[in-house]
């Protein structure tokens, strides 16, 4: 009884997940629970398996075994095409826009407009008020994100702090249960990293924000629980004030126990 009490507030439940490549487990053995609009960041050294993970859970890498449930339901690893089905979304750790379309446009791209026929081919065949109602999403996605202002801009035209908040729209458009962010503060400056936290704190609640990031300072701040890989195993898990301090977590991120993540942070 308990344990089905804790599930029903997961959205996300990953059981016994092991992934191989050739003879290099990248994944052995990993669990991992991820409550109804928290943030979960996922850290670690690089090398880790973080990112085989998100590749597992987008449908990029298949697992040797393993279970997932989202949503209180057990469901099939997700492929790639089903994500939108699920209400799942990610941004990149390349922020992939497409020239040629404006800004509003790369958004729309996001949309799960639930046709058959493929979105890039007939993107300029849909109705007038089938083209008006996805405009509007994708303005509401834009302003999300704090780029409203830049949605008839062209992605060439865009500096790297706007084009990764371009990016996330482009995730937030479908409006999905679960939003995983593969490294967003990446290249940014310290201001645009303190107002991507601030979006970030404001988006958990309208969803579910899983997010790997090599900024542990950042991870810190905008975290509800925070999970913590090495050599493909999760060595710790819960609040990032009791992981940090962690000795496993130590050895791995500092191969010493003389001092804390948190006075690393202090740089």
């Amino acid at each position: 009884l308990e344990s089905t009490l804790v599930s029903e507030n997961n959205l996300l439940d990953i059981n016994s997940l092991s992934v191989s490549f050739g003879g290099l487990k990248a994944l052995d053995n990993v669990k991992i629970e991820v409550k109804s609009n928290d943030v979960v960041g996922l850290i670690g050294p690089n090398g880790a398996g973080k990112t085989t993970l998100f590749n597992v859970i987008s449908g990029l890498v298949a697992p040797n075994s393993g279970q997932i449930e989202f949503n209180n339901e057990l469901i099939p690893w997700p492929k790639p095409y089903e994500l939108t089905k699920y209400g799942i979304a990610r941004t990149l750790q390349g922020v992939g826009l497409f020239s040629g379309l404006s800004v509003v446009e790369n958004v729309m791209m996001g949309a799960d407009v639930h046709r058959k026929s493929n979105f890039v081919k007939d993107l300029l065949g849909l109705s007038s008020r089938d083209e008006y109602d996805l405009k509007e999403k994708a303005m509401q996605a834009l302003a999300w994100a704090g780029a409203a202002h830049l949605a008839d801009t062209e992605p060439n035209q865009l500096t790297y702090p706007d084009s990764k908040r371009v990016s996330l729209a482009r995730a937030l458009v479908m409006m999905p249960k679960l939003l995983l962010l593969d490294e967003p503060a990446a290249g940014l400056g310290q201001d645009d990293i303190d107002n991507l936290a601030k979006l970030i704190s404001d988006l958990k609640r309208i969803c579910t924000i899983l997010i790997v990031e090599h900024h542990v300072d950042f991870i810190s701040r905008i975290s509800d629980q925070v999970c913590v890989l090495n050599f493909g195993k999760v060595i710790a898990n819960g609040p990032f004030e009791i992981v940090k301090r962690d000795h496993a977590v130590l050895d791995a991120y500092l191969g010493t126990q003389q001092n804390t993540l948190g006075s690393d942070m202090k740089r």
